[in-house]
């Protein structure tokens, strides 16, 4: 079977005025489905710049991604649009919640847009917060959630549409220490059940719990390989390390 995730050689350069920034410089990697990976690195490593391209939010200057065996490297905007809402769940560390729609309302936004009747769309997005705990909270508007319940809602409305990959930048950034090992379990929980986790963080804590590891400095993968090993670099701890 093909990876899930596959990068051929893939480069993103910006220009700087009159300096080339290589954010990621031929960069090859693979991640088949079912993994839990996390994408880890200090700022400026390449690591959001992979989220992005794995995410079908930029797409690389040279080379190729392949995302479940389609090249979407070379896709317009609008056929960008289509692949995020068919095979890409996203997790943010600010929640991104529509502030004036109810709980059910936001995660079934995707829905809307990948063309589910308003029955299916509400009934989806109940079975989604059911399956993070607030089943209970259905018509809450976020302001009257907590951080990690905020999170909890933009963990259903990841999982709304079936996607093939759940991408999570920083989900635990913006929590205090016992909501992100609360917000953890539940990817952990998810993985269990099959899903596949990319993790994009620069907290060598958070991308311990992960199976695999993928190290990024100054756009290139130093380590690619088991969490839990002297040269993953996760012994070293710390956010940021």
């Amino acid at each position: 079977m093909p990876p899930l995730i596959e990068f051929r050689s893939v480069c993103k350069f910006y220009q700087m005025g009159d300096t080339e920034v290589r954010a990621a410089d031929h960069i090859s990697l693979s991640i088949d489905e079912g993994e839990f990976v996390a994408i880890v690195g200090k700022s400026g490593s390449g690591k959001s710049t992979c989220m992005n391209i794995i995410g079908c939010l930029d797409v690389p200057s040279s080379g190729t991604y392949l995302l479940d065996g389609r090249d979407v490297g070379h896709m317009d905007k609008n056929e960008l649009a289509v692949i995020r809402n068919e095979k890409l769940g996203f997790i943010f560390q600010q929640y991104n919640l529509l502030p004036r729609l109810s709980l059910l309302d936001n995660v079934a936004v995707p829905l809307m847009y990948a063309g589910f009747s308003r029955r299916e769309r509400r009934e989806i997005a109940r079975r989604m917060l059911e399956t993070v705990g607030l089943g209970d909270k259905l018509g809450n508007l976020p302001s009257q959630l907590s951080g990690g319940q905020q999170q909890r809602v933009s963990i259903a409305r990841a999982l709304a549409n079936n996607p093939s990959v759940i991408l999570a930048d920083e989900p635990t950034g913006a929590l205090d220490s016992k909501t992100g090992r609360e917000v953890l379990a539940l990817l952990h929980k998810l993985h269990d059940d099959g899903n596949t986790i990319v993790l994009i963080t620069h907290d060598n804590s958070i991308a311990a719990t992960a199976e695999r590891i993928i190290r990024l400095e100054d756009g290139h993968v130093v380590y690619d390989g088991p969490a839990h090993t002297a040269d993953a670099g996760i012994h070293e701890g710390g956010a940021g390390s």
